[in-house]
């Protein structure tokens, strides 16, 4: 079901292969009818995931990112609106020669063909595919069917099944393994008998439950993986390649491991040092979907992978944005906050809040990191408190006589919503002498983007005096992508979202700048 942790789960076996040698290449399956998550409200699926190529994606192609360390593109996400889309462009084409289109041979067609497309073309070892949904819901049918056609035409050793269940605990903390036993049983009459069950569990599962399970759902004992919760997503290849997950793997597909890479384990330990050493900084993120985490998932992966690689532990205070438009103590808010971050999120919603933050960040020297929206608002607030245009704002927000936040000039007349923003990849260039230039160590970078607005060329020369420095642009100049502030500690926002990019082990720059400024204003406290 939605939530059980099949995304960490698969990126964590891909990141376990990938230590034994192999190339890996995973694909997600979303079984809803939308072409992409783009259109999607946190609250319902999390955060919107932008690929480099400026694909929106389900957040766990996120985890596969990062878990296995790869660039992924719009083909490795595959959806029922993809599907049933090109089905009908076909049909409309006449490649069908007349025939009846139907679910089967047609859309499972499409859906083993996209499915070996990328795994030719990424000429990988090993291609792991992720079908989303609950075995039984009518809209994963197709794909189901889908899988188990492929398991009659792949050769018996080229092809794995692993089943992620529930085992719940009675009140009474009694494992019960009834869900699963109906979800295999579920899973058995569409035709498919799984290899390896992964039963997610608050605590690990004993020997005899595992027994019990392997008996009433036709596996072997040691095709039965504990998979408990975790302080650390990190962990979970460690907790499965415990439970014997990995052996089981390479057995059935006849692998034997080309070497053992431990750079994950001495990443894991860094981390768990990090958390031990007693230095803890406190960020305040002001956003407005802090009701749900994983609405920030990346932005909260970055600060823990900048956390380890700094040697501290991060503790995020979510606050949210509207209940700082009301008549608050913001010096009491903040009072124990070490940094405050404003993310992304568009509309009218909170943005009030966000820019009494934002300000509360500048005039008091607590160090800040703006990401899209967040460097949207640091604009609009060095305009109004520092360049005097009191009545500035950005026209998504509110009509206004000064938009130092406009719409782009190629997203005017846009309608349909989906797949129109600035999205992907796009350069940065760097002025040298700056704190973007220190914290890159370049003058050219490429970052990832998801944005509709962006600051008003208009209005460039107006903010940018005393203080306010635009030390990022695109080629042209004219597309602000960075922008500091002088005299300040740290005081850094980006147009573009960076937390897209950082990586265990190879965390994102500003993120691993902003979270050392912390650590200073930290000790300059004591």
């Amino acid at each position: 079901m939605s939530g059980l942790g099949k995304g960490i789960t698969m990126a964590s076996i891909g990141r376990i292969l990938k230590n034994r040698g192999y190339e890996v290449v995973p694909i997600k399956i979303d079984p809803y009818i939308n072409i992409d998550a783009g259109t999607m409200n946190p609250y319902q699926h999390g955060e919107v995931y932008v690929l480099g190529d400026g694909t929106e994606v389900d957040l766990d192609l996120g985890h596969y990112e990062r878990f296995m360390d790869v660039e992924l593109s719009r083909e490795h996400n595959i959806t029922t609106g993809v599907v049933y889309s090109s089905v009908i462009e076909r049909e409309r084409r006449g490649e069908y020669l007349g025939q009846t289109v139907q679910i089967i041979p047609h859309v499972t067609d499409e859906i083993k063909a996209r499915i070996r497309r990328v795994a030719d073309k990424s000429d990988a070892d090993i291609c792991l595919v992720e079908i989303g949904g609950t075995v039984g819901d009518i809209e994963s049918m197709p794909f189901l069917e889908a899988v188990r056609q492929m398991h009659c035409e792949e050769h018996e050793n080229d092809f794995i099944l692993v089943h992620l269940t529930l085992v719940p605990l009675t009140t009474l903390g009694e494992p019960k393994t009834k869900p699963t036993q109906h979800s295999v049983k579920a899973l058995r009459e569409l035709g498919l008998q799984p290899d390896i069950i992964v039963c997610r569990c608050r605590e690990a599962l004993g020997e005899a439950v595992k027994r019990k399970i392997a008996m009433f759902c036709n596996v072997k004992p040691e095709a039965v993986i504990s998979a408990p919760d975790t302080d650390d997503i990190y962990e979970v290849p460690l907790l499965l390649e415990r439970e014997g997950i990995a052996t089981h793997i390479m057995d059935k597909l006849q692998l034997e491991s080309l070497r053992d890479d431990r750079h994950w384990m001495e990443m894991i330990e860094r981390s768990r040092a990090a958390g031990n050493n007693g230095k803890r900084i406190r960020v305040a993120i002001v956003g407005k979907y802090t009701g749900l985490e994983d609405s920030y998932l990346s932005i909260k992966e970055a600060m823990k992978h900048a956390a380890t690689e700094t040697g501290c532990k991060v503790e995020p205070k979510w606050i949210e944005a509207e209940d700082l438009e009301a008549n608050v103590n913001l010096e009491e808010i903040f009072a124990d906050v070490h940094g405050i971050l404003v993310p992304g999120g568009f509309g009218t919603r909170g943005a009030e809040g966000k820019m009494k933050a934002i300000e509360y960040a500048r005039v008091n020297k607590i160090p800040f990191l703006g990401l899209c929206f967040g460097f949207q608002l640091a604009v609009i607030e060095a305009a109004r408190h520092i360049a005097g245009l009191v009545d500035a704002n950005s026209s998504e927000v509110a009509e206004t006589p000064h938009p130092v936040i406009a719409l782009q000039e190629e997203q005017i007349g846009v309608r349909d919503k989906g797949a129109t923003m600035r999205l992907g990849d796009y350069e940065v260039f760097i002025r040298g002498g700056t704190l973007a230039e220190r914290v890159y160590g370049k003058k050219k970078i490429v970052e990832r983007h998801r944005h509709r607005y962006e600051v008003n060329p208009e209005y460039i020369d107006i903010i940018e005096r005393d203080e306010v420095v635009f030390s990022g642009t695109d080629r042209s100049g004219l597309r602000m992508e960075i922008m500091e502030i002088e005299e300040h500690p740290f005081f850094f926002a980006t147009q573009f979202h960076p937390e897209f990019k950082s990586r265990p082990g190879k965390p994102s720059p500003p993120f691993k700048a902003f979270v050392e400024a912390c650590m200073r204003n930290k000790n300059d406290r004591i």
